[in-house]
């Protein structure tokens, strides 16, 4: 159970506010791996004055961004070790971020994928909550990246304590939090209970496996 957890790299529901509900134009898409999730961001609504790593993924349509513990997350073979560590002794966090052109659903095919829509405002709030998680010099320069676990994606320094009950799926949660949706993190620690959450603001685009 705690390797499940740690591999799933708390609060009250926050309500949004009715500036943020008002003209949902933009949307985000959450994609659920099985134990983890994550949140893709069409590239032309992230501005790179604001998320300069993006800038590393010239040709994406699409970034996909997760958070885990450094040393798990970027990890070939992890163990329970490493799975206890995450979970109890973790001393770094990290973003993963992946590019990719096309739908999510065509992209991670085989995994369940919703997209949520959400006003202009509720979106700048998303991408600065991103925007604030990458750990980033004093003098506020780009993250630097390091490969990632597929060929268009890149391991970011990040900002942010990963243990037991607060995981990638938890951050997923406080993400769409910062967008202004009706999202809980209390019980967040599961991909199941963040995608049960993402299909009652959302559309389901794909099912997964």
């Amino acid at each position: 159970m705690l390797a499940f957890l740690a591999s799933a790299c708390a609060g009250p529901i926050n309500q949004p506010d009715l500036a943020r509900r008002s003209q949902k134009t933009k949307s985000v898409v959450i994609v659920n791996y099985g134990w983890h999730t994550g949140v893709a961001i069409r590239k032309a609504d992230i501005p790179p004055t604001v998320i300069p790593e993006s800038r590393d993924f010239p040709d994406a349509d699409f970034v996909e961004i997760g958070w885990g513990d450094w040393d798990y997350y970027r990890a070939a073979d992890p163990g329970l070790g490493m799975a206890l560590k995450a979970s109890f002794w973790s001393s770094r966090s990290a973003l993963h971020v992946i590019g990719f052109k096309g739908s999510a659903e065509d992209h991670f095919r085989g995994s369940e994928v919703v997209e949520i829509a959400v006003s202009d405002d509720g979106l700048r709030g998303l991408v600065r909550f991103v925007a604030e998680t990458f750990l980033r010099s004093e003098e506020g320069l780009p993250a630097e990246g390091s490969p990632g676990l597929y060929a268009n994606s890149r391991f970011y320094p990040a900002r942010g304590q990963f243990h037991l009950f607060r995981n990638c799926n938890t951050w997923v949660a406080e993400a769409l939090q910062s967008a202004g949706l009706p999202v809980s993190t209390s019980f967040a620690i599961t991909a199941g209970n963040v995608m049960d959450q993402a299909r009652r603001s959302g559309t389901l685009r794909a099912p997964g496996h």
